[in-house]
């Protein structure tokens, strides 16, 4: 389900095109993502597929390929999470690079003052911008190759874009403002800002829509479904069945609408956030309001202050709220297990699934539970990238560099999990029968409403006389309507009283929960 918003708030997005990144399971796909310049000369991401057959494998290469994956992700689960792979993986990482690389060059031909390189002519800048297009996996092997002399990623990015243009007339006089007063980091940092920008509007908050709507959808099919609550695993006052599912698609609604809010950084400010490079160079220059040009113009906000690294604050900030997403979901996922536990929901059936390797009756909840057992694996990574990402020795250690490449690993199981959820649901069917039948054996709820009323009527010690009728005891239907009639109450409450059974003790729980739309924050 992809996001049909134009523009996606804080996220800096503002799309000409939705299709989604969305490799096959026999597909490599790379993205092709460009910059077209507006009117305004505001910088637009145009996302659009670009297809690469894996040359030679055939469908038992590739079912060795997944035997043999160190990680599940790439493996066992590759056909539920490889949407994320053009913009989370290492092809992503050296595709972004070689854009951030290529507009800053562009860049720096429209600044006045750096006469050295002269603005550039209209088919320079479209052979520029066709790197970027056609970049390919051909492309991306070639960086490695590049890396394998250099042992240097980025400085291999540097080499291969002046390899790219070197037959270029008008860019091979200027080859040597690649990567000009940069650092490293002021690529890559903007390339993980990218990255996960990509991979949050493409894929991350798309399926967090759709697991939201699926249990709005709950909500208000089982407004009007009673349910006994359990409270400290013991009975308690009656719910409806599609408020309590409300409350888990409100609750997970604002956790996605604060991840939606959060402001997604980069700095460029060279190696160690002075400018000293630059001005260096040209004095004459007013560096940092070049460098937020530049980084605004890629959708992104710009952090003045910095070391040589963004500290990644943003990044804990947003790891952080996924992490809460993923709590919450967690707590669904295992309300859900016990709700089938206890009969209140059955699962469909498929022709040929087996549910135990010895019990034949059984139809386990297989899709929550590994749907939970994803959310604790995606929380530990999540916890682990929160805590260590903003500390960095004085002006920069590179101990973030190895730890920013498992970003993918934590929004993959992330995502693992919310489609296992969406699955799971879509199996679930109301048994009303044993819903009715908990309801019709749990008289004693009805104690609260009962003392409640006796307290508004000035009957004395209404909690003690109903905590003697009802604690520890089996209460019935017959007990509780004697112990009303023999009250000290005007009639029209007696009456209003012996209306009520637990089916209907339920307050407000339909109405709140048939009112869940109004509620739920989503993409628009």
């Amino acid at each position: 389900m992809a996001l049909t918003n134009t523009k996606i708030h804080c996220l800096g997005l503002t799309p000409t095109t939705r299709s989604l990144l969305n490799p096959s399971k026999s597909l490599c796909l790379a993205p092709r993502v460009s910059f077209s310049v507006s009117p305004t000369d505001s910088l637009k991401l145009t996302t659009s597929r670009k297809v690469i057959a894996m040359a030679g494998a055939s469908s038992r290469d590739l079912e060795m390929s997944n035997l043999t994956a160190l990680s599940p992700l790439d493996g066992r689960y590759w056909g539920k999470v490889n949407e994320l792979a053009s913009s989370m993986s290492e092809f992503g990482l050296i595709y972004f690079r070689v854009l951030v690389e290529i507009k800053w060059l562009l860049k720096l031909s429209n600044i006045p003052e750096v006469t050295e390189v002269p603005s550039f002519s209209k088919e320079a800048q479209e052979y520029l911008q066709g790197i970027i297009d056609g970049f390919s996996v051909d492309d991306a092997l070639e960086v490695k190759k590049i890396e394998r002399v250099t042992n240097h990623d980025v400085k291999a990015v540097e080499y291969f874009l002046k390899q790219k243009v070197e037959s270029h007339p008008e860019i091979a006089k200027v080859l040597e403002f690649f990567h000009f007063a940069c650092t490293s980091e002021d690529i890559n940092n903007l390339s993980h800002a990218l990255m996960l920008r990509e991979a949050l509007s493409s894929v991350i908050l798309p399926t967090m829509d759709e697991l939201i709507k699926s249990i709005s959808l709950m909500a208000k099919s089982f407004a009007y479904v009673p349910m006994l609550s359990h409270t400290h695993g013991q009975a308690a006052s009656p719910t409806t069945l599609g408020k309590e599912m409300a409350i888990f698609a409100v609750r997970l609604s604002e956790e996605r609408r604060y991840l939606s809010e959060t402001k997604i950084k980069g700095k460029f400010a060279g190696a160690v956030g002075n400018y000293n490079a630059h001005i260096s160079a040209y004095s004459n220059i007013d560096w940092p309001h070049v460098a937020e040009e530049f980084v605004t113009s890629l959708g992104l906000t710009f952090n003045p202050y910095v070391t040589q690294i963004e500290p990644h604050d943003y990044m804990a900030r947003l790891f952080n709220t996924i992490s809460q997403f993923n709590n919450i979901l967690i707590d669904f996922d295992r309300d859900i297990w016990s709700y089938i536990s206890l009969g209140y929901f059955k699962q469909l059936t498929k022709a040929g699934e087996i549910g135990s390797s010895t019990m034949p009756h059984k139809v386990n909840p297989i899709d929550f539970e590994n749907s939970e057992g994803n959310l604790g694996i995606a929380n530990a990574q999540l916890a682990f990238l929160s805590m260590k990402l903003p500390i960095s020795r004085m002006q920069r250690d590179l101990t973030d560099s190895t730890v920013l490449r498992n970003m993918g690993v934590a929004l993959g199981h992330s995502l693992l999990a919310y489609k296992s959820a969406i699955q799971g649901i879509g199996k679930l069917q109301v048994n009303e029968a044993r819903l009715k039948e908990h309801l019709d054996h749990t008289w004693e709820v009805l104690a609260e409403p009962i003392q409640t009323v006796m307290r508004r009527y000035g009957v004395p010690e209404p909690y003690e006389k109903l905590k003697e009728l009802t604690r520890g005891r089996a209460v019935d239907e017959e007990n509780i309507r004697k112990f009303i009639k023999g009250l000290d109450l005007p009639e029209e409450a007696k009456d209003q009283l012996l209306e009520l059974t637990p089916h209907k003790y339920v307050g407000a729980a339909a109405a709140l929960a048939l009112a869940v739309d109004e509620a739920v924050h989503l993409g628009h």
